[in-house]
């Protein structure tokens, strides 16, 4: 049990922490994605470079490998979900302080949602449900993330109990620190608009 989980953890670590984000505007000849904007290595950042392709590759990458980071525990390790939900975490911190960068990477969401699809995927099209709805409405991506990582542990709790309720909210804790610059603009004001480029806002 304690190998399991610790391999559930190595594994999902290593995976959360692909810079995506960095890797693609790179490749694309955009710079360091950390010198543009909020100077964040997730999606909402790179759209601000103004390439949308690679923004919703970001965006993809990002969830997928928290996704994968479950999937493989599902195939690899025969035990109960405890050992699921250690990987898709596990991979939530490597996104947010991968070892490669110094321990300074995204904010979360995608990655976030990759792993709630991967755990139960009922929460995870909540968590995604309520994040269009408030950015269809707000147009303020920050301001999405927070709404719904407000609601998911209780959307997770009343699906499938304290051991889904105990994950999900443990991760919109850490969404809510990696925001908190975000908060902060929010109460101001001054938080920019999806597509908005933040020295604009």
């Amino acid at each position: 049990m304690m190998l399991n989980s610790f391999l559930a953890i190595l594994v999902g670590y290593l995976l959360g922490s692909i810079p995506f984000g960095l890797l693609l505007t790179k490749f694309a000849g955009l710079g360091d994605i950390r010198s543009i904007g909020s100077g964040n290595i997730g999606a909402t950042n790179v759209l601000r470079t103004g390439n949308k392709g690679l923004a919703a590759a970001t965006l993809l990458l990002d969830g997928g490998k928290a996704f994968a980071a479950v999937f493989v525990a599902r195939y690899f390790i025969p035990d109960p979900s405890f050992s699921y939900a250690l990987a898709g975490f596990a991979a939530f911190l490597g996104h947010i302080f991968p070892v490669w960068l110094k321990f300074s990477g995204g904010k979360g969401v995608a990655t976030y949602i990759g792993a709630m699809l991967a755990i139960s995927w009922p929460v995870g099209l909540v968590f995604c449900a309520l994040w269009l709805f408030i950015a269809y409405t707000m147009r303020i991506s920050s301001l999405s993330a927070l709404g719904a990582a407000l609601a998911t542990p209780v959307f997770g709790y009343i699906y499938s109990g304290t051991h889904l309720a105990a994950t999900a909210g443990l991760m919109s804790l850490l969404l809510f620190f990696t925001h908190r610059e975000n908060f902060k603009r929010l109460l101001a004001g001054t938080e920019p608009k999806i597509g908005e480029k933040k020295d604009d806002a």
